[in-house]
């Protein structure tokens, strides 16, 4: 007969068996296995996953390494390695900034295409992985950037038409016809009311939680409270119809007109701070994106001029014509304080130095293509590679079907995605590898 279990070996084992394994049972000589196979943009993600991950990041020999081997590829100079065979505290995010620069400037490209609408979609946001997209026909679709799934889609009410957009991680915010909507990310919809949540013709609007800036036909921007659901207040910018619009962290937005004026408000004060207007340009504002931690201010025009504006001073530090066609969108990564990326009319992607204004680099796609399918069969992905234009070489003689319009750019680390006012949205990748 065989040996009969004990109550304490029976409990014991069962025990074993209740206890899991977790990624904080990893001592660290096995943790530096694992992020050796990291490269450096991996590994940088890492070090904020934890304070005891970081600690083991920083002593890893390969991190040194890593930035050691960027820093040659972004000097020219064969006496700056010196100072990194030194130990020194490692600045992450400056490395990643540096990182993410080289990429877009040296970098190998990949384009993934696919169709996310069956009309046509001109704009798009991107946030933790995940891509919205809409404007063109009556839905909104949330993509996995991962896997490019439609996750979630979003119908418009009634025969409205969805003119601006965003999201965060529990709601989608619309500008629908002349009222805001307000879509949870379990489904249910909500409207302003009618009284509170109506306004003149609204042409944009951004959104910081809790509140989204309307901007209006008739020269107003409207300040919505998302939880009270009713205009908070109306700042007459006096600068025509306003066209784009950009929030930042402190409370000031900026506005951009039909007019050429740029409009600097503040939501505790019913008129605006400042208004910028150039003197070398005309034409409309297209767009305006603002960087947080050097307080510029890019703005984009129907003439393709784009100019920086420091708003500390309200002075204008340089404007450049970097196209021959309108500039439709400019972002730039929210840390980066080096490059920024600029897209039209023309279908070129150029990256432009923060700086000065200087064009670094143009990007079109290659004319050469395969298709592939998604897992589920639900989406056909049209795989690219995208190539760099040469300063010299006029546009206007390049093929307009390898560079579609570009509408609309939404910007991530090392990526970017760019919608054509068609039924395609385009996923760029940049790998120095």
């Amino acid at each position: 007969m065989g040996r009969t279990e004990t109550g304490d070996e029976s409990s014991a084992r069962k025990m074993r068996r209740k206890v899991p394994t977790s990624i904080e049972s990893l001592d660290a000589d096995i943790l530096c296995i694992i992020f050796s196979f990291l490269d450096l943009f991996d590994l940088v993600h890492c070090t904020v996953v934890c304070n005891s991950w970081n600690a083991v990041i920083k002593r890893l020999k390969l991190l040194q390494a890593s930035c050691r081997k960027m820093h040659h590829l972004g000097s020219d100079s064969p006496s700056s390695s010196t100072s990194l065979d030194r130990p020194a505290e490692i600045d992450v995010e400056d490395f990643a900034m540096k990182h993410h620069k080289m990429a877009l400037l040296r970098g190998r490209i990949e384009i993934e295409r696919w169709e996310a609408h069956s009309h046509r979609v001109s704009q798009c946001r991107m946030k933790k992985g995940l891509l919205l997209t809409g404007v063109g026909d009556k839905v909104m679709r949330l993509w996995s950037l991962k896997s490019y799934k439609c996750m979630e889609e979003y119908s418009l009410p009634d025969a409205s038409s969805l003119i601006d957009f965003d999201f965060d991680e529990s709601k989608i915010v619309g500008l629908v016809g002349t009222r805001i909507s307000i879509w949870r990310r379990n489904g249910q919809r909500s409207i302003f009311p009618s009284r509170a949540g109506t306004f003149p013709k609204g042409l944009c609007m951004r959104y910081i939680d809790p509140e989204a800036v309307v901007g209006c036909e008739d020269g107003t921007a409207r300040v919505f409270d998302m939880y009270s659901k009713t205009c908070s207040q109306i700042i007459r910018t006096q600068g025509g119809p306003i066209t784009c619009l950009s929030l930042s962290d402190n409370q000031l937005f900026l506005s951009g007109s039909s007019l050429g004026r740029v409009t600097v408000s503040d939501p505790l004060m019913d008129q605006p701070v400042a208004t910028l207007k150039s003197t070398i340009t005309a034409g409309g504002i297209q767009t305006i994106c603002f960087n947080q931690g050097t307080n510029l201010a890019f703005i984009g025009t129907t003439g393709g001029y784009v100019s920086c504006w420091d708003l500390r001073k309200m002075d204008r530090l340089w404007e450049k014509r970097v196209s021959p066609n309108v500039v439709y969108s400019i972002q730039q990564l929210r840390n980066d304080t080096s490059v920024m990326v600029a897209g039209g009319i023309d279908g070129v992607l150029r990256m432009i130095d923060q700086k000065s204004g200087r064009v670094l680099s143009r990007v079109i796609m290659d004319d050469k293509f395969s298709t592939t399918s998604t897992r589920n069969n639900q989406v056909v992905i049209e795989k690219r590679r995208g190539k760099r234009v040469s300063q010299d070489m006029e546009i206007d003689k390049i093929e307009r079907k390898v560079r579609p319009q570009i509408s609309c750019i939404a910007m991530g680390m090392k990526k970017m995605v760019t919608a054509h006012n068609g039924k395609c949205i385009s996923v760029w990748k940049f790998n120095l590898s």
